[in-house]
């Protein structure tokens, strides 16, 4: 008999022997999903009906839900996926294995490794992205996935508790930080990490999770924590006192949970080490690399300058975090920052080869990948090209074809304004144009950052440059590379996104194979610190990152605690 799988945690994908096999219609998947989400649970034709047909009692509907059923027989090439009656559907024993099932039977175990692979089904969202509109399947997904999360983060609890009894606190630290990328709120979680670097001696890790706790509590639900969190931080506070370090105590502890919201010292300048290599025509390209650990290769975006970036309040929260994790090397593109400016092609294929050479320069030999903007298109085209070197691929506010491919009358006159505007404005001293352009990127910003963002332009490249890249940028097209990239991806994209629409970052997921999507809820394209978006984006770009990290050899959130040092 066929061997069919039906994964849905992070979307949904039905294989046969291996090979994808596609339903008929939505509402095929939509009913194949309740059933799976109740392996042998009878479900009633009615309940079924009224859920994806609206009328139960219509005829009609019923009528539909055979023909459905019957679409699936044929799709699984006749394997008897159900059992029918008159007034009941059931997914059959065996026949099926839906990776929920898996889930729900792993997650009651007591074994360290059966939690770790039900961990380990849980990729994301049941059904993410999945929507089936004017019927009550979206109320039962939104039960579904809020019922499956909760199971999900209490299984992430039970086997850092686990990990930890049997003498892996590095292993239970990094489930617990996949915990609070479910729920960052959870301060059950925060508190368990406070009391696993207590217990190791780690004082400063424990002032670090206290301030990101009474961060997240303070912007979304406007409260202090409870007095079991505070108290773990008074006790280290104590315990640094005890050691006879007064100094430590004022410099590591905030005593007060309103002092929170200061915003992190940017990373100093001569914690990076910039080098310079020279692509095939010639061209230098300027790299940096940053911080302790496994390697993690950005790409070139719009607008980068290698050292202007790490004062600048719009980057510098993301790379002192990536840089916490990871040995960070990025690079300014041909025409940017301190990569030659005076240069002929600044073609698409001129960025991907700038990338490779970058990546052979820094000596790398595999590497999770991280894209930005139109970052991704190159990270898409190199990951194609190299997938021997990708381990993983990170896609945030990208897309597959650039503003004029995507064809949209509106967004093209649009863009070409814009362009005008940057001939004319972007050199001048008044940065009232650059404010125009400031505005389409990080609509949100406050008024320091987009004075970061104004001085940004005007340094990174000169108005010619800035003209010919837009132009270059609009005429991309990697549709056809998404199918074949074969490594495991993630998508970000903001819902309201000002620059990229949120449909280009949805078409990325739905054509790379088994990409999950995750949409933020903001408006600018690049996540901002002060964002209620950047929690939830860094805890899903860490907890996607982390699956790479050596279980044994790293502790990730120990690194967060020490300052990053240069890479030679």
């Amino acid at each position: 008999m066929p061997e069919l799988h039906l994964r849905l945690f992070g979307g949904f994908v039905l294989t046969c022997d291996g090979d994808r096999l596609s339903l008929p219609a939505r509402k095929c998947e939509a009913l194949l999903a309740v059933l799976a989400c109740r392996p042998g649970e009878a479900q009633s034709r009615d309940r079924l009906t009224g859920l994806l047909w609206s009328d139960r009692a219509d005829p009609q509907a019923r009528h539909s839900l055979s023909q459905a059923l019957s679409s699936i027989r044929r799709a699984t090439g006749g394997v008897p996926v159900f059992t029918l009656d008159r007034e009941d559907v059931t997914l059959a024993q065996g026949a099926l294995t839906p990776d929920v099932a898996e889930f729900l039977h792993l997650s009651e175990s007591e074994d360290l490794e059966d939690l770790r692979a039900a961990a380990a089904l849980y990729r994301g969202p049941l059904l993410d992205g999945f929507r089936l509109s004017e019927c009550a399947f979206e109320e039962w997904l939104t039960r579904e996935r809020a019922r499956l999360q909760r199971i999900a983060i209490a299984l992430q609890l039970r086997l850092a508790e686990r990990e930890a009894q049997a003498g892996d606190p590095a292993a239970a630290l990094a489930t617990l930080g996949l915990a609070l990328s479910l729920d960052p709120l959870s301060e059950e979680a925060h508190r368990r990490m406070m009391r696993l670097h207590l217990d190791q001696g780690n004082f400063n890790a424990v002032a670090r999770q206290y301030r990101e706790c009474c961060a997240l509590l303070k912007a979304e639900l406007a409260s202090l924590p409870e007095p079991a969190t505070t108290a773990l931080h008074a006790e280290a506070r104590a315990r640094l006192k005890q050691l006879g370090q007064p100094a430590l105590v004022a410099a590591r502890l905030s005593p007060e949970p309103a002092a929170e919201s200061r915003p992190p010292a940017p990373m100093p300048d001569d914690t990076q080490d910039i080098r310079f290599c020279v692509a095939p025509d010639r061209v230098r390209i300027a790299y940096a690399s940053a911080g302790e650990g496994p390697p993690l290769v950005k790409t070139a975006n719009w607008l980068n300058h290698l050292e202007f970036d790490w004062r600048s309040p719009v980057w510098r929260h993301l790379l002192n975090a990536l840089t916490q994790d990871f040995r960070v090397i990025r690079y300014d593109a041909r025409g940017n920052g301190l990569s030659d400016w005076n240069v002929a092609d600044l073609s698409f294929e001129a960025m991907v080869r700038d990338l490779e050479t970058v990546v052979d320069a820094a000596g790398l030999d595999r590497f999770p990948l991280l894209g930005l903007s139109q970052g991704c298109a190159v990270a898409i085209a190199y990951a194609v090209r190299h997938p021997e070197r990708v381990t993983r691929l990170i896609l945030h506010g990208g897309y597959a074809k650039g503003w004029r491919q995507r064809g949209d009358p509106a967004e093209i006159a649009r863009r070409e304004a814009l362009n005008t505007l940057v001939l004319q404005g972007w050199g001048q001293d008044n940065p009232a144009f650059r404010q125009v352009f400031t505005s389409f990127y990080i609509p949100e910003g406050n008024p320091e950052q987009f004075r970061w963002w104004n001085d940004l332009q005007r340094i990174s490249t000169s108005p010619q440059n800035a003209a010919r890249l837009m132009n270059e940028l609009g005429e991309i097209d990697v549709t056809a590379l998404l199918p074949r990239v074969q490594v495991p991806t993630l998508v970000l994209h903001s819902r309201r996104d000002a620059a990229v629409p949120f449909a280009a970052g949805r078409e990325l997921a739905a054509s790379i194979p088994g990409a999950r999507l995750v949409s933020l809820d903001s408006q600018n394209h690049v996540i901002l610190e002060q964002e209620a978006a950047w929690p939830r984006f860094l805890g899903e770009l860490r907890g996607f990152l982390r699956r790479d990290l050596p279980r044994h050899s790293i502790n990730p959130f120990e690194l967060a605690t020490r300052r990053p040092s240069a890479v030679a």
